[in-house]
């Protein structure tokens, strides 16, 4: 049982470096396609605060994601383990793509697919979930409004001054916005594998009680701040460029938006996309120029995929707990 349980919390581990993996293209893009850092500078800087969260914020979304999707009682090593073999599937599929899809809404699919392969939909909370699918619409909402107030406001403190000196202020500025935003990636995500590794130790009689160890809070920080530093560039360039043409201001707005609505989701412990939190914050920003400088079809694009996330992982992971089942079968 030991070594079964070291490799689940070794899988959940590949799933966080490859979340870092997949979203580094959220933490990096503005401030890539603003020119303000190189993208090694950019993911170096990300991959700081996405490690310095562990040191500030709580654990509401950990215990959110463990205890609060899925009824622990249906939940054994196995279920964990097909949940994240259906989200790193789906994740590996999204960046092949250039997709920026959503690695939460991945893990979030792929735990409750297996849960219901091994118990039936009785083993779904809807309690949780319903307050998941309302932010799967909220949380880009949100950073869309709070991009384009912010943005509004910007752009009247700066309108008699000149491009040049406003740029040489937010390309100074945009550092704090991509940290800040950097921080709320790193505690919101970071957190879902904390629940889930949490709740493989509780299920296999580690842990008394649903309390997340420490060594958990550190591994799972390093682990995604580690996948962040190897960055997904293939989505850099979608969430950078073709949604809408970024300045340094926009950028800042953009990161300062999506980073707010991070950290108020991550206070009351809401588990959110950090993908759609940015996209919309993005698109807030760009819609204050003219609605058609967004590009309104890669956005629909983006929707699909993520309508599509969370019953994709779901059927991926439920395809491989009967796997591993098949496979347990043969071998005993």
């Amino acid at each position: 049982m030991v070594t079964l349980v070291l490799s689940v919390i070794g899988l959940a581990l590949v799933f966080d470096f490859l979340n870092g993996f997949h979203d580094a293209a959220n933490s990096i893009a503005t401030i890539v396609s603003t020119r303000v850092l190189t993208p090694r500078k950019a993911v170096a800087w990300a991959a700081f605060f996405n490690l310095v969260a562990a040191l500030v914020f709580d654990v509401h979304i950990a215990k959110t994601i463990g205890k609060g999707l899925v009824d622990i009682e249906d939940v054994t090593v196995y279920v964990i383990m097909a949940g994240l073999l259906g989200a790193i599937s789906w994740n590996l599929i999204t960046w092949y793509f250039g997709i920026p899809s959503s690695s939460s809404h991945a893990l979030i699919g792929g735990y409750g697919g297996a849960a219901v392969a091994k118990a039936g939909f009785g083993a779904i909370l809807l309690s949780g979930w319903i307050k998941t699918l309302m932010f799967i619409v909220l949380a880009p909402v949100l950073g869309m409004f709070l991009g384009y107030v912010l943005q509004v406001i910007v752009l009247w403190i700066v309108r008699k001054r000149s491009y040049d000196a406003v740029n040489i202020v937010f390309r100074k500025l945009q550092l704090l916005s991509a940290a800040l935003y950097s921080l709320g990636h790193g505690t919101n995500d970071a957190q879902k594998t904390m629940g889930i590794i949490t709740g493989l130790l509780l299920t296999a009689g580690f842990l008394r009680e649903f309390e997340v160890p420490l060594w958990v809070i550190l591994m799972s920080h390093s682990a995604i701040a580690l996948g962040t530093l190897f960055g997904g560039w293939r989505i850099v360039k979608t969430m950078g460029s073709k949604i809408t043409k970024l300045k340094p201001s926009d950028g800042f707005c953009a990161e300062t938006a999506g980073g707010i609505t991070l950290l108020l989701t991550a206070y009351f412990g809401i588990a959110v996309s950090t993908t759609h939190t940015i996209a919309g914050a993005i698109m807030g920003v760009g819609a204050t120029k003219r609605l058609s400088a967004v590009r309104w079809g890669i956005a629909g694009t983006m929707l699909w995929a993520w309508i599509l996330t969370i019953p994709a992982s779901a059927l991926v992971a439920a395809i491989s707990y009967y796997a591993i089942l098949g496979v347990r079968v043969l071998v005993e």
